[in-house]
């Protein structure tokens, strides 16, 4: 069974900074690639970035591109969101999730992952 628990949400202003960890046990990290989303308040969840199995390509949502790095330590089986120039629009609770290989959905859809978070809130004030 697969587990994943993000932590580093919370309160910051716009312009600020924060660093989402997610923490996988129950399968080796090496072989899943990840992503993270979020989901606004009284919106859908949507795609924020993904990280193949090896670090690279790393691919971005438009909306924060430029703004936020997703990197893994395969050895500590941990993936991270670093967050940059945070925005008021950036508010939502952040999932990590890991990929299903070969299910045919794509990786900016929900869909395409098999295993969830429980989320964290990050709340920017402006």
């Amino acid at each position: 069974q697969v587990q994943l628990v993000e932590s580093g949400g919370g309160l910051v202003q716009a312009g600020g900074s924060l660093r989402l960890s997610c923490t996988v046990s129950g399968r080796t990290l090496s072989s899943i690639a990840m992503g993270w989303f979020r989901q606004p308040p009284g919106k859908e969840r949507e795609f924020v970035a993904i990280i193949s199995l090896t670090g690279d390509p790393k691919t971005y949502a438009d909306s924060v591109k430029g703004r936020f790095t997703i990197s893994r330590d395969n050895a500590k089986n941990e993936v991270y969101l670093q967050m940059n120039s945070l925005k008021s629009e950036d508010t939502a609770v952040y999932f990590c999730a890991a990929r299903v290989p070969g299910n045919g959905r794509p990786y900016y859809s929900p869909g395409g992952y098999g295993y969830w978070g429980q989320g964290t809130q990050v709340t920017v004030s402006s």
